[in-house]
Parts: C-alpha cells; sequence; structure tokens
C-alpha cells in the first residue's frame, strides 16, 4: 500500500521549503519478461507511459525504493535488481505540473528476477503491459529511451553509466 504524496518525504520537504528547488533522489526500473518486451506503467498524474519509478523514502535504500515502487506501480515482486546508471547534475532540473522544481538524481535498475502477477490498475497507474520498442505507446516520458540505451551500454561493457 502507497502513502499519499503529502505524507511522503518529498511531500513534506516541498511543504516546508515552498518554491526552492529541491533535490530528488528516486529510482527507475526496468522490467522484462522472457520474449524480451519492456514494462511500462501509464501514470495516473500526466498520462504518460514510463517505466516504473518514484522518490526514495526515508529509511529505506536506493535499490529498496525501485523494488518497493515495481510493486507499488505493477503489483509484481521484484526479487533480484542491478544498478546501471545514474542521472545526475544541473541538466536534471525540472519543474512539474505542479510549478515544483527538482533536481534528479535516479538511480535506474534492471529487474534481474520478479514474480508475480502484473495489476495493470493501481493507485498511481491508469494502465500497464509489456511493450517491444517498436510497439511503445504514446506518449511516451522522454526517460525512456535514453535509460534503454544505457541498459544496452551496460549489459554490453558491464561499466555503470554515469550521467
Amino acid at each position: 500500500m502507497s502513502i499519499s504524496w503529502a505524507d511522503s518525504y518529498v511531500g513534506q520537504l516541498r511543504a516546508l521549503a515552498g518554491d526552492r528547488t529541491l533535490m530528488f533522489v528516486g529510482a527507475r526500473a526496468v522490467v522484462r519478461d522472457n520474449a524480451a518486451r519492456v514494462l511500462l506503467i501509464q501514470r495516473s498524474d500526466n498520462g504518460q507511459w514510463a517505466l516504473p519509478a518514484g522518490a526514495m523514502e526515508l529509511g529505506e535504500s536506493i535499490a529498496d525504493c525501485a523494488v518497493r515502487e515495481v510493486r507499488e506501480e505493477t503489483g509484481l515482486r521484484a526479487l533480484r535488481v542491478s544498478a546501471f546508471a545514474l542521472y545526475t547534475g544541473p541538466d536534471r532540473t525540472h519543474t512539474n505540473m505542479y510549478g515544483h522544481t527538482y533536481q534528479v538524481f535516479t538511480t535506474a535498475f534492471r529487474v534481474d528476477e520478479w514474480d508475480g502477477e502484473l495489476d495493470r490498475f493501481t493507485d498511481e497507474t491508469t494502465d500497464a503491459a509489456f511493450f517491444r520498442p517498436a510497439d511503445f505507446p504514446h506518449p511516451l516520458s522522454s526517460s525512456v529511451h535514453e535509460t534503454l540505451a544505457d541498459l544496452d551500454v551496460f549489459e554490453q561493457t558491464n561499466r555503470l553509466i554515469l550521467k
């Protein structure tokens, strides 16, 4: 069960900080099925199709954040994850649809093993499904293609991607 945004660490921090730019630490997960299709979720807040992702809460590791977000947004249990990319820096500063500005520090994880049944509709999603990259739905989050390209480089080189 997910907590409300207002009760989350980022929500509480935003209430204290007002309009200041905040650091946002989050995780993104690439889940693939046996046919090498990629799991995308359709976000309930903006309608975009994206990889499961979200903010780290106090008291959890970044890997635990990835596992939790996969569970909350898809119903699947990520049993084993591997970090493959870090997205940081001032070019990762964004203002969201609510007018909140964040400099985002995201760790991307490959879900190496998972189980469970896909829940297409959750508190945070309006749909979820596995897709071949050539068949990705729209509107598609701008992070999806970059993340998958970086995963491809990681799998060829076994070197963490730092951006």
